[in-house]
């Protein structure tokens, strides 16, 4: 048998186009990381691959084998596909819908089918009376979600302290001990007693929960979901100003990591019912806004 002659498709595999792959595969994992919040430390600890060759990959250097990617993806909670598409600039939307349909059992896509062919009805009376903020940190979530609680006077609710409760240790311990999978199945199990428990509440969300899209997704259908912008500047200079140091100790790019989280997350965070832009404003400014916002 003779050899076959490639197909034109194949044919076009260059050098300069596989350099353009590993490049474009490494802005992925750099972006997926950036979204999650993950240094690349936490990265290499969680997947058992190199933080050096963590570095190579994503600055396009890394010739990944397949395993190797299989562990990035895995402690990043993404599947290999999503690494290995080629059309990255998919929509965020449809992504996650695709990722939402793929987990559910087969006999179930008919119902969803349905559910998305009506109006919500009731279900969206029920949901609009939960008050979810969402947002980095620094955008104001616990200060003004306290404020809006006490007088809407209903529990106020932050996710990570009810993580902390639920696993009996702190998040650091959790992140120590179990890693970003862990904390997200705490995380996505007490958003779900959250809401199952509180027919009415404000609830702080930490700023990743949105690149957990079965979490997100509960999220926006149980609540009435507000996000807390700001600059990447102020972000970082408000959690500075309550104390904590830490994002910029030893992170000479810790002010670029930031601008490519919020980048990331930028649709993500716009699929909130409300946007509220706390930019430059006081505390008492922003509140007014989220006063109207969630009534309204």
């Amino acid at each position: 048998m003779g050899v076959r002659e490639p197909s034109p498709k194949t044919a076009k595999l260059t050098p300069a186009a596989d350099e353009a792959f590993l490049h474009a595969l490494g802005e992925r994992v750099r972006d997926a990381r950036a979204r999650r919040g993950v240094t690349r430390k936490i990265l290499a600890q969680d997947s058992g691959v190199s933080e050096r060759y963590l570095a190579q990959l994503e600055s396009g250097l890394g010739n990944v084998s397949v395993l190797l990617l299989q562990r990035i993806a895995t402690a990043l909670n993404l599947s290999l596909v999503e690494f290995l598409q080629q059309d990255p600039e998919q929509p965020v939307e449809l992504a996650l819908i695709w990722q939402f349909l793929q987990r559910l059992p087969a006999q179930k896509l008919p119902l969803v089918r349905a559910q998305l062919l009506r109006d919500y009805g009731t279900a969206n009376i029920e949901r609009i009376k939960r008050i979810a903020l969402i947002g980095l940190r620094g955008a104001g979530k616990s200060t003004l979600g306290s404020r809006l609680a006490k007088e809407m006077e209903v529990p106020f609710i932050e996710l990570d302290r009810e993580v902390e409760r639920e696993a009996g240790t702190s998040l650091s311990e959790i992140f120590l001990l179990y890693g970003q999978a862990g904390y997200r199945r705490y995380e996505r199990r007490c958003l779900e007693k959250v809401v199952k428990n509180n027919e009415r509440a404000v609830i702080a969300t930490g700023g990743s929960i949105v690149s957990e899209p079965g979490t997100y997704d509960l999220l926006l259908s149980t609540c009435r979901t507000v996000w807390l912008k700001a600059q990447p500047e102020e972000h970082m200079a408000r959690v500075v100003a309550q104390g904590d140091t830490r994002p910029m100790t030893g992170n000479a790019e810790a002010m670029e990591d930031l601008h490519r989280i919020l980048r990331g997350r930028n649709a993500l965070y716009g699929r909130a019912d409300v946007t509220i832009d706390t930019a430059h404003k006081s505390i008492e400014q922003s509140l007014q806004q989220l006063r109207k916002a969630v009534a309204t």
